[in-house]
């Protein structure tokens, strides 16, 4: 019988390729997820799709539903692709640690913190710009002098839609810091913005993929994934596996931004699954990397988008500035992850996820983005909001 593998997040586009390389390496599948997961269906890749309980609506359900889960599937594994990660790794659940592949919750935390994320660079010797805590008005007033060279977030916060860039003293009046909503003010680096996912197993790095978004969502969301030439790869390589020895066991990726000088600076983490998956093109590899039975560093190279998000978003944005050569170059050279491996079934169950999603945002007043993680959505130790 083929050792089995629990994946949570199956939402995720990245959770299918995730699914594939492991199904390549010869694991069963199955996905699992808090809210209906069409696309996941569709794909056909898992043994089966399973639905648990929101992790911030229903604690105790969701505890309740995954330690079901473990306990009927005896996964050799379990891996997290959404923000999910952070409600497995705080459940403490009887054997659920040693399954887990997540770094533990002290460490998700200081990645996932904007403020101590910058701290543990520091410690470890990785380029990172300056980056203040702001928790009251006072330590508000201090840096607003400088706010025009400077980018103001939430500490804990996903898809920018909070961000300000530079803001002007108006603008500033938008941020309350308080001690439970506490801000960082970090300065602003110019230069490329790009990303990379890693792979950490017993604190060495066994995965690493370095890519860039040339199509986004507002708030800087990229449904296109193209992977960086090799000097720029390389330069985000050494802070990678400094990070893997500090992360120990999960997934790990960061935004970052390459300056004129070819220097990268790291400005924040994401301690779980993401979409820089994709270029590791469900290869078996990935699997073997997670399971550390690769052979050497495993490096994802394949371009890749969502061809949904293509037609829907970046057509418009194409025509409106004048990019149709490169809307048709991405359509030609990338491949569509979410039809990986032929059948349309999964294109149509993304649809009809992304409509629940956008009727979801629409009656919350939210972004899209921003409905699909209500559910799950963790900020900070003191638990979700």
């Amino acid at each position: 019988m083929p050792d089995r593998v629990l994946i949570t997040g199956a939402r995720a586009p990245a959770a299918l390729d995730l699914a594939r390389s492991f199904v390549a390496a010869g694991w069963e599948v199955h996905l699992a997820d808090s809210c209906p997961c069409r696309m996941a269906q569709g794909a056909g890749v898992a043994k089966a799709v399973h639905r648990y309980a929101s992790p911030r609506l229903d604690v105790q359900g969701f505890r309740s539903d995954l330690q079901f889960l473990a306990q009927s599937l005896e996964p050799a594994m379990i891996i997290p692709v959404c923000e999910e990660v952070f409600h497995l790794a705080a459940a403490a659940l009887p054997d659920f640690e040693a399954r887990l592949f997540a770094p533990s919750p002290q460490v998700l935390d200081e990645l996932h913190s904007k403020h101590r994320f910058v701290e543990v660079c520091e410690r470890l010797g990785i380029s990172v710009p300056k980056t203040r805590r702001i928790s009251d008005q006072a330590e508000l007033d201090q840096v607003s002098p400088e706010a025009e060279r400077l980018v103001f977030k939430p500490e804990y916060s996903r898809f920018g839609s909070e961000t300000l860039i530079g803001p002007s003293a108006s603008q500033l009046t938008q941020i309350s810091p308080a001690a439970d909503r506490v801000w960082v003010a970090q300065d602003r680096v110019v230069g490329n913005e790009v990303c990379f996912h890693a792979v950490a197993v017993n604190g060495v790095l066994t995965a690493f993929a370095a890519y860039r978004s040339p199509w986004r969502r507002p708030g800087g969301v990229g449904y296109a994934f193209e992977p960086l030439d090799e000097v720029a790869a390389s330069s985000l390589l050494d802070a990678a596996r400094r990070l893997a020895g500090f992360v120990g066991e999960g997934q790990f990726a960061c935004d970052a931004i390459i300056d004129a000088d070819g220097r990268p600076w790291l400005i924040e983490c994401n301690p779980r699954g993401t979409s820089g998956l994709h270029l590791f093109g469900g290869r078996r590899e990935l699997a073997l990397a997670i399971t550390g039975h690769a052979d050497g560093l495993v490096l994802g190279r394949e371009r890749g988008h969502l061809g949904l998000a293509m037609w829907l978003y970046s057509l418009p944005e194409a025509l409106k500035q004048n990019r149709l050569a490169s809307w048709r170059g991405e359509r030609r050279e990338g491949q569509d992850v979410i039809a990986r491996g032929g059948g349309v079934a999964p294109v149509w169950g993304a649809l009809i996820d992304s409509v629940a999603f956008s009727i979801r945002a629409a009656r919350a007043g939210c972004s899209l983005e921003q409905a699909m993680t209500r559910d799950i959505e963790w900020n900070g130790p003191g638990g979700a909001q």
